[in-house]
């Protein structure tokens, strides 16, 4: 068992914001999902206080060793997710981890004091970080702006305070210490990186929002040199993540500091692979234990999954 901000969690993989859909999920595997589900905690995706349609498309673009996404944050907005998801997303066998973004400070205040009300919600991610829509991304990047804003919400909830962090920012480290020195619980790293693919043809942006935010496995040593500059500057707990496809990739995320790990588009490839990768992760920690007596052994040999060329 894993101790994450007052949460206990059966082991440390849980779901990257949008990237599983419980509730289809469900629908296609019935009960089986609730009894083999792959995370230890789940992640809704990100919710704002109004209903928004997304970006135009097209939203998704395959690149080497990766995919880019502008599919811009839709979803039912606050009012629909009470009503119509969150019923369902409660009846998870995990602890049920709310996403918001807010385009302002009051958008925010008001998506947390209505998660806060709501008892099946066991913890809050604030989304400072989607290089996808207009709003939250400075704030993100600023220190002194996310501290600020940290200020003004913390108050309105009790529940753990996630603040998940954009990598498109000068000093990450620097910002998830604002995080912290405003009352964050915990800090979540890394989302999407700033991308933006050509039509072959015309040479136009393809991208119905012109640019989009590349996640897989291209991203991971990015991911792994911000979580372990964050880590060495918090004291709170880290969620790590960014093109983890297999055991090892977990592992190393886990050596350098994060206490969970999130899986993110390796979802989209393999909707099993959460499990698989809780399966590869406890293989390695037996076999680092059997070898040196410790739990969790260092960075293993990457791994490497092929997506392919663009097209």
């Amino acid at each position: 068992m894993i101790e994450f901000c007052g949460l206990r969690l059966a082991h440390p993989i849980i779901n990257g914001s949008g990237t599983f859909d419980a509730i289809a999920a469900r629908r296609a595997f019935g009960d089986e999902l609730l009894e083999r589900f792959p995370f230890s905690a789940f992640v809704s995706k990100t919710i704002t206080l109004e209903p928004r349609a997304g970006n135009p498309p097209p939203r998704l673009w395959e690149a080497q060793a990766g995919m880019i996404n502008s599919i811009g944050l839709p979803n039912r907005g606050l009012r629909g997710y009470l009503q119509h998801d969150l019923p369902h997303l409660a009846q998870l066998p995990v602890p049920l981890i709310t996403n918001v973004m807010g385009s302002s400070e009051s958008d925010v205040a008001r998506l947390v004091e209505a998660v806060d009300a709501r008892p099946e919600i066991a913890a809050i991610e604030l989304n400072v970080s989607c290089p996808n829509v207009k709003t939250g991304l400075d704030i993100g990047a600023d220190p002194a702006s996310l501290g600020a804003l940290l200020r003004a919400v913390r108050p309105l909830t009790a529940k753990p305070l996630i603040v998940k962090l954009t990598p498109n920012s000068a000093d990450v480290a620097a910002v998830a210490a604002a995080a912290e020195a405003a009352g964050a619980d915990a800090v979540s790293l890394i989302n999407t990186l700033r991308a933006m693919a050509l039509d072959p043809v015309s040479g136009a942006p393809w991208l119905g929002g012109r640019t989009g935010g590349m996640s897989g496995p291209a991203i991971r040593s990015v991911a792994l040199a911000q979580v372990s500059a964050v880590a060495r500057r918090v004291a709170v707990p880290v969620v790590g993540m960014g093109g983890v496809a297999h055991g090892v990739h977990a592992n190393a995320l886990i050596s350098v500091g994060a206490v969970l790990v999130a899986v993110g588009t390796e979802n989209f490839r393999d909707p099993c692979a959460g499990a698989r990768i809780v399966e590869e992760l406890k293989s390695l920690q037996i076999a680092g234990s059997a070898s040196s007596g410790v739990n969790v052994p260092g960075p293993q040999p990457e791994v490497e999954v092929n997506y392919g060329d663009s097209s």
